[in-house]
């Protein structure tokens, strides 16, 4: 877990994105509704939640790859809402998307190169690179090799290190252990969380594995149905017995079958 120490309720104006009362939509479909977030400068940040209860439609819609229908999304105090995303990307954003989405005809090498569209300092992006590799040192091993030749695990390593060369200040990830072995996932967490730790890098987390998010993330939001339905520290969400049951399939005795907090929702 990220070293972060700042109680979160006393609001030291360190967030670094803020998304406020954010709606998005596919055509009649509303994805997510009235989202509310804050992820502070530094910490890992959590999104739970079930297939389709709109976790993806969050990162998509911060990275501007879907327009909100309402709300605001702020990055380091900037208005970022419909943006450009090579505009976003500019800024210090950058966004794995589920799936991996790698150039699958090009090498390790170009892959990496593309995280770095935007720079113009040659030796910052050589140094980046090379500092990239030394958490998948597989993949400097592989450099020369087809993206789309390389294992789901490695192409998943693959997609955060050309994130990393664009060197960001934040990355939303979404989904990094989709497809993957529990020892390739187990892995992948340790390298995001060394790059929290090492670099500083603020990351904003959407995963299904509820267990492994909450274990490496600060502090977590529980969606469902396009709702925020719960969020704080991930430290109490993993002992809260609503979670326990839904999320990490721990069902204590006397523990009612109906979710306790769809009595007391808390979104706005």
């Amino acid at each position: 877990m990220s070293t972060l120490t700042t109680d979160r309720a006393a609001g030291g104006g360190d967030e670094v994105l803020v998304l406020s009362n954010v709606e998005s939509a596919y055509g009649p479909i509303r994805a997510i509704r009235g989202v509310s977030l804050k992820v502070r400068k530094g910490e890992i940040a959590t999104v739970l939640g079930s297939n389709g209860a709109g976790k993806t439609t969050i990162l998509k819609t911060i990275s501007g790859i879907i327009d909100p229908r309402r709300g605001t999304v702020h990055f380091k105090g900037r208005d970022i809402t419909a943006n450009d995303p090579a505009a976003i990307v500019r800024l210090g954003l950058m966004h794995v998307p589920e799936g991996r989405e790698v150039f699958p005809l090009l090498s390790v090498h170009d892959n990496l190169l593309m995280g770095a569209y935007t720079r113009a300092d040659r030796d910052g992006v050589a140094r980046d690179m090379e500092l990239a590799l030394t958490y998948f040192p597989i993949l400097k091993e592989r450099a020369r090799q087809q993206a789309g030749l390389l294992s789901g695990g490695q192409q998943q390593m693959l997609a955060i290190a050309r994130a990393l060369v664009a060197a960001p200040e934040m990355i939303l990830l979404d989904e990094p252990s989709l497809g993957l072995s529990p020892k390739l996932t187990r892995e992948i967490f340790e390298i995001v969380a060394r790059i929290n730790r090492e670099r500083g890098t603020t990351i904003l987390l959407v995963e299904q594995n509820a267990n492994m998010a909450l274990n490496v993330a600060d502090y977590g939001y529980v969606l469902e149905n396009g709702r925020i339905v719960m969020e704080d520290r991930c430290a109490v969400l993993r002992e809260k017995e609503d979670v326990k049951e839904f999320y990490l399939g721990m069902k204590d005795a006397g523990v009612r079958g109906e979710r306790r907090w769809k009595k007391k929702k808390t979104w706005r």
